[in-house]
């Protein structure tokens, strides 16, 4: 009986570390593209603030380009380095909030095996067939 219960909080615990790895990974991947929208407004910024201030230049949208003043592709990129920013923040807070609670799932499957050994042979003949 005992091991039936641990073996279903054993599943648990690896359901739950399944999941917030996932989702861990995600945010890693969602924090290298915004560091690349960065890099791209930031590189940008710099090739745009190199023209003269009464130079129009293009922009893209989609397939098409549309001339634009230089005043408003400025503003256009420091809202999405700013915007960058931002949302890095909250993606870094929200991977440590992650990793924490990924340490809590390990130290819980630690004292799982330290509580019933038994179940670790349990797991590893599970792995094995």
């Amino acid at each position: 009986m005992a091991d039936d219960a641990n073996r279903a909080t054993f599943l648990e615990i690896q359901g739950r570390m399944i999941e917030i790895t996932g989702k861990l990974k995600q945010v890693q991947t969602q924090i290298r593209n915004k560091e690349g929208e960065k890099k791209r407004a930031f590189l940008t910024l710099e090739e745009l603030k190199q023209l003269s201030d009464d130079t129009n230049a293009y922009k893209s949208i989609g397939r098409t380009f549309v001339l634009e003043p230089k005043s408003v592709l400025m503003n256009e990129q420091e809202q999405k380095l700013k915007d960058s920013e931002a949302a890095i923040g909250s993606l870094h807070s929200s991977k440590e909030y992650l990793e924490k609670q990924l340490a809590e799932v390990e130290n819980n499957l630690r004292e799982l095996l330290q509580q019933d050994p038994g179940i670790a042979r349990q797991i590893m003949s599970m792995s094995l067939a």
